[in-house]
């Protein structure tokens, strides 16, 4: 590749991260920032490290999951949540269609292991992102209050990582619990937005 290819695709992929920052910090005012208190960047394509962290699916994962993206279920007075962001590879590049599997447990803290309420999987669109409805989950004993998800590119591997609230009280004695994986989340009013973008091996 010439040296001027060189520079066109440093500056092009600096040009995305720039615009996908933007775009990240228009939509929100942050619980957290609101409380004084910052998190740290997410690991953003591009930079060191360059992808989301991994963790534990833990014991209550179910195989083959709706499709869906609405997981709220009729009747339920919890807290609605609508979680938004984006799959993109370490270059900045949109992973389109990539598989998203979400589950957690009720507003009680109790996970469904024998159907599939609060679980259901979605698909990202071509430019890589993606929305999913559901409610703030309640507290499983022991953990502070979280969401799972695998993310698996096409023909790529499956990722799986939780992601976390920002100002849970149970954030400091969860021994799982990292900052990396915490969500921006804002209040509209009666319910929750998050937002969070996974930087996946595509």
């Amino acid at each position: 590749m010439s040296q001027g290819g060189i520079i066109d695709r440093i500056q092009n992929r600096t040009g995305r991260r720039r615009f996908l920052g933007a775009a990240l910090a228009l939509p929100f005012t942050s619980i957290s920032a609101a409380s004084g208190q910052t998190l740290p960047l997410t690991p953003a394509c591009g930079e060191k490290p360059e992808r989301t962290p991994s963790q534990t699916p833990g014991p209550f994962h179910t195989p083959d999951s709706p499709r869906r993206s609405l997981l709220a279920e009729p009747g339920s007075k919890a807290e609605r949540l609508v979680l938004t962001g984006l799959v993109l590879s370490p270059q900045c590049n949109p992973v389109a269609n990539a598989l998203l599997d979400f589950w957690h447990c009720d507003e009680s803290g109790e996970y469904d292991n024998k159907g599939f309420r609060y679980r259901g999987h979605v698909f990202a669109d071509a430019q890589g992102g993606y929305s999913l409805e559901t409610i703030v989950p309640g507290e499983y004993p022991g953990r502070t209050r979280h969401i799972h998800v695998k993310v698996r590119p096409p023909g790529g591997r499956i990722f799986t990582t939780q992601l976390y609230f920002p100002d849970e009280p149970g954030n400091r004695a969860d021994g799982i619990y990292r900052r990396e994986l915490t969500m921006r989340v804002a209040r509209n009013g009666a319910r929750r937005s998050a937002r969070f973008d996974f930087v996946v091996a595509a």
